[in-house]
């Protein structure tokens, strides 16, 4: 998938680590609602393979190959190739959770296995996002107007995302839903270097893909040890709720300080990973001589800072919450759960305390993204 050359085979390949995550879902196969989270994720997703595959029929059609390089520079702007971007839009943005195609998410997210939901959310749908990219910038020079979309996903997300995760009780659903608003922040941000051709917004949108996929992780894999220590006696399922977090670092003082860590991470505050790559990427926006993406980065910041909201009363639960008796009989758990944890929460600091660790990585990808449509 990163390294193919050429159209099909992105399409090919991306289907191929997709296919798997359809059975991920479904791993508690013997009830009801995972199977319907995974049969959902199927649906929808396939439905996305279909424009995909329609936008590469269209690229095909057009310049008589899907070759990446060779389409880039041998195009010519028609309106073929940019009903190609718009179904490629369409089809990854299911992928890769855009919304209005998002509702596969929060059932795939809180029905699967908290390790699956943390490679979901690290790795599965930012992987969508990247390859969105890929095939979007092949068509770069065929409509100007590619950053705006990118930016109007973006604050779509973030303020559906928020509404979204407000409501929720569950747990696990609250992490799914928080996932929409920090996928637009990644999409304002590429949205300002695609529209600008200033690189540093898909450097700061690159830096919080990876900053994100660790934060969401250490959040899901935190939940699934408290799950097993709760209820490995019982070997019950069931969605835990905020209210049955309250006081857990009574019992569970690693994996709440870890939890913690990533919570305040999503959220936004120093010195944590997540506060420095929404920086960069609000700084980016903010830097630009345009009025109307100064308006967007505004409005995203403005619901960044309201969702602490929802991160907030999760942190207060398990921190100062008075602790349940089902909590006090949790069981202990092994050094193979929580040491995972705490080098995740020591990434999540460390790399909030020191940004600069991933400059090699982020600024030259950042650079390839913006040249790649043009900028």
């Amino acid at each position: 998938l990163v390294c193919t050359a050429d159209l099909f085979n992105l399409w090919i390949w991306f289907e191929t680590m997709v296919v798997s995550s359809y059975l991920m879902v479904a791993f508690y196969r013997e009830q009801p609602a995972p199977l319907e989270a995974a049969v959902k994720y199927l649906v929808q997703s396939a439905l996305g393979s279909v424009f995909v595959l329609l936008g590469n029929a269209q690229v095909l059609a057009e310049t008589g190959c899907v070759n990446m390089e060779t389409v880039r520079t041998a195009l010519e702007p028609s309106e073929t190739l940019l009903v190609a971007g718009a179904l490629f839009v369409a089809g990854f943005g299911i992928k890769s959770a855009l919304v209005p195609f998002h509702t596969w998410l929060p059932d795939a997210y809180s029905q699967s296995p908290s390790g699956v939901s943390a490679i979901l959310a690290g790795v599965v749908t930012s992987a969508g996002l990247v390859t969105l990219l890929r095939a979007l910038s092949v068509l770069g020079e065929v409509s100007e107007a590619w950053g705006a979309i990118l930016m109007g996903f973006g604050i779509l997300n973030v303020v559906i995302g928020n509404l979204l995760a407000f409501q929720q009780q569950q747990i696990k659903r609250l992490l799914a839903y928080s996932s929409l608003p920090h996928i637009g922040f990644m999409l304002i941000g590429l949205g300002v270097s695609v529209e600008t051709g200033i690189p540093d917004g898909a450097e700061g949108s690159l830096l919080h893909l990876f900053n994100h996929g660790l934060m969401k992780g250490a959040a899901f894999l935190a939940i699934g040890g408290i799950v097993y220590g709760l209820r490995r006696r019982a070997r019950e399922r069931g969605a835990l709720t905020i209210s049955q977090m309250a006081g857990l670092v009574h019992r569970y003082p690693v994996v709440v300080t870890v939890f913690s860590i990533a919570v305040l991470g999503l959220a936004g505050i120093p010195p944590l990973a997540g506060f420095v790559s929404l920086f960069r990427i609000f700084g980016a926006g903010m830097g630009t001589a345009v009025t109307a993406i100064h308006l967007v980065v505004i409005l995203a910041a403005i619901n960044e800072l309201l969702a602490l909201g929802y991160y907030l009363p999760v942190v207060n639960a398990v921190i100062l919450g008075t602790p349940s008796e089902t909590v006090m009989e949790g069981k202990p758990l092994s050094l193979s759960i929580t040491a995972p944890l705490v080098l995740l929460g020591a990434a999540i600091l460390g790399i909030g305390i020191y940004p600069e660790a991933l400059e090699w990585l982020v600024e030259p990808a950042g650079q390839v993204i913006t040249s790649a449509f043009g900028g």
